[in-house]
């Protein structure tokens, strides 16, 4: 099967992390919460890390535009406001995705076609589910401004059956300027909330480990490619490892223990077609 063309935004990294965090900005005076997913997600953790900025340019390869679009996630409570923010924004709405996928998704054109958007609700539905909540002051949105918080972008990368290269980068330079932690917090990835949440679920917490076994191997050639330094390589794993000890301490529910005596009998991961825009 050809691979898909990739369409990278055309604007400068910069430009464009500017214009997505003032339009969230713009969304929150109005009450709506909109939150960054995602690569640029990462690049908002981070941007004020100069290593970190150098590394995450690496996602494609050298010379390659780092973001191919704009992801946001909202509370399906405010679904109605924001189809009304966007358009009111000048912004070109896909009707035909946008009705084919109700409440759960919507997606919008640049009126330059310089980009376009992406608004999940409530939760990411690829190979794993992500949740956020639905209704604004309860859920995981509340808790970071302008992207979603670090641990939830882990969740993000996680929670993927075939990662790939510029999600391993994404992880790799989380992890270079995060700390786990037991808390959400600046600068922190909550280790324990990962872990209780993927106790429930067996798949998710399979793949997990799998990718987190993937990021250690990655990192190592990373570190053999001149990338990463030695001490750079060696944090990196060693916060995989202990993320990845983490997800095995955590006591189980029956579910996943129940799920767990099939294994990979079943399958354990969802099948996530890329929409053709």
């Amino acid at each position: 099967m050809p691979q898909k063309e990739i369409h990278f935004v055309e604007m400068s990294e910069e430009e464009f992390a500017e214009e997505c965090i003032s339009l969230v900005k713009k969304a929150e005076e109005k009450g709506i919460i909109l939150r960054i997913l995602g690569a640029l997600a990462v690049y908002v953790h981070t941007m004020d890390d100069e290593r970190c900025r150098e590394i995450h340019k690496l996602r494609f390869g050298g010379g390659t535009p780092a973001f191919t679009d704009l992801d946001l996630i909202a509370y399906s409570k405010q679904y109605s406001q924001v189809k009304k923010f966007f358009e009111e924004e000048g912004f070109i709405p896909d009707r035909m995705v946008n009705v084919l996928f109700g409440k759960k998704r919507l997606i919008y054109y640049h009126p330059q076609g310089k980009y376009h958007i992406d608004i999940f609700f409530d939760k990411l539905e690829f190979s794993h589910d992500v949740p956020f909540g639905s209704k604004p002051g309860e859920g995981r949105l509340d808790l970071s401004s302008p992207a979603i918080t670090p641990t939830d972008i882990v969740l993000e990368k996680l929670q993927i059956h075939e990662i790939n290269r510029k999600d391993l980068v994404d992880l790799v330079v989380l992890f270079m300027s995060h700390e786990l932690s037991d808390k959400e917090g600046r600068k922190l990835i909550n280790a324990k909330y990962i872990a209780k949440l993927l106790a429930d679920d067996w798949g998710f917490w399979y793949d997990a480990k799998v990718n987190l076994e993937k990021l250690e191997k990655f990192t190592e050639s990373l570190k053999q490619e001149g990338v990463l330094t030695e001490q750079e390589a060696n944090a990196v794993a060693e916060k995989a490892r202990a993320l990845a000890k983490a997800l095995e301490e955590e006591p189980k529910t029956k579910k996943w223990k129940k799920r767990a005596k099939k294994g990979t009998s079943k399958k354990w991961y969802r099948e996530v077609e890329e929409l053709v825009r």
